[in-house]
């Protein structure tokens, strides 16, 4: 059986990487709820953390068994790869945090496990339909995010239209908590899964899960503490991207963004899609923006944020296969 100390060090590389996920996600979560200044920023991140770890105890791991078997074939996977792979999104994520750039962090984790399987394995070692639903959700989800926050802006226009706007800003500040909350809930859904997976497939490929691919209670409970504990902490210069630089938003708009956000990622959670939150929130937020006027969105920073989209995948998949050829030379294995 391998070494189980080696195990547990790829293990807390995981949960990093999860940490990580949460600071570049936290954007996500409370950027339209600070910059409506409807929480301030310390009881924002504390609101979206809490809600991130509640995910746990309703959703079921549909999501984190698409990564753990739907992505590069069980019988490839091997330590170095998980480890490289882990340690090349890693990179990739914590440099788009550090300057402000709100990426997949999902797409990067995929990213770096494809680099490393393909190293090692060829193209042969990856299941293409599994990459295919995971690539064509990187347009999908924030069309459907941009398409339904459009949809419900309309739905606000429609009911609140002989409302004063001193009223509908009092009434959708109180709302804008409720659906702040539910995209919390879905960020935990989906996003906490994803580490979940891979640490899954690191303990079946290890024989410490058994005959059966499964996701133990303990281990849900890690990762979504993890993913947490990083929204707690907040990557402020991503939340200063996606609160203000997109687009103006006000507690309406902000509520319609979340709420759009929230049903997309619910449904591709409960689908075992893992889709990118921070694609689905930001196609929310300019789709609310597009409501008023299409000039209304600052399309120079949504095509900057395109860009880092784009490179996601081949960047830390470039960053992984550096990793394993690196830990393949020091250590001497295969």
């Amino acid at each position: 059986m391998p070494n189980l100390a080696l195990v547990i060090f790829i293990s807390f590389v995981a949960l990093i990487f999860d940490f990580v996920n949460g600071m570049n996600d936290a954007a996500n979560s409370i950027a339209t709820v600070v910059s409506t200044r409807v929480l301030n920023p310390k009881l924002a991140v504390a609101w979206a953390a809490l809600f991130n770890f509640l995910a746990a105890f309703f959703f079921g791991v549909h999501v984190a068994t698409t990564i753990g078997k739907g992505i590069i074939d069980p019988s490839n996977v091997t330590q170095i790869v998980i480890l490289s792979g882990l340690l090349g999104a890693i990179i990739w994520s914590y440099l788009c945090t550090h300057f402000g750039l709100p990426i997949s962090v999902s797409h990067a984790l995929i990213g770096g496990f494809i680099g490393a399987a393909i190293i090692k394995n060829g193209i042969g070692a990856l299941i293409m339909p599994g990459i295919i639903k995971v690539a064509i959700f990187i347009f999908v989800a924030p069309i459907l995010g941009f398409i339904i926050g459009i949809f419900f802006m309309n739905i606000v226009f429609i009911l609140f239209k002989n409302a004063s706007p001193l009223r509908v800003d009092g009434w959708f500040r109180r709302l804008q908590l409720v659906s702040a909350a539910a995209y919390s809930l879905s960020h935990g859904s989906n996003d906490a899964q994803k580490t979940m997976g891979i640490i899954a497939i690191l303990l079946y490929t290890s024989g410490y899960l058994g005959p059966t691919f499964y996701v133990p209670l303990w281990l849900i409970l890690a990762c979504h503490t993890a993913i947490a504990l990083g929204t707690l902490s907040g990557g402020w210069a991503v939340v200063n991207t996606m609160g203000s630089k997109i687009t103006k938003l006000k507690p309406v708009t902000g509520f319609c963004a979340e709420a759009a956000g929230a049903l997309t990622i619910f449904g591709a959670s409960f689908a075992g899609i893992p889709v990118s939150t921070t694609h689905t929130i930001t196609g929310s937020i300019m789709g609310v923006g597009a409501t008023h006027k299409a000039s209304s969105v600052h399309w120079g920073v949504a095509g900057e944020i395109l860009w880092a989209w784009i490179l996601t995948i081949p960047v830390s998949a470039f960053f992984s296969t550096i990793f394993y050829i690196l830990i393949r030379a020091i250590f001497k294995v295969a």
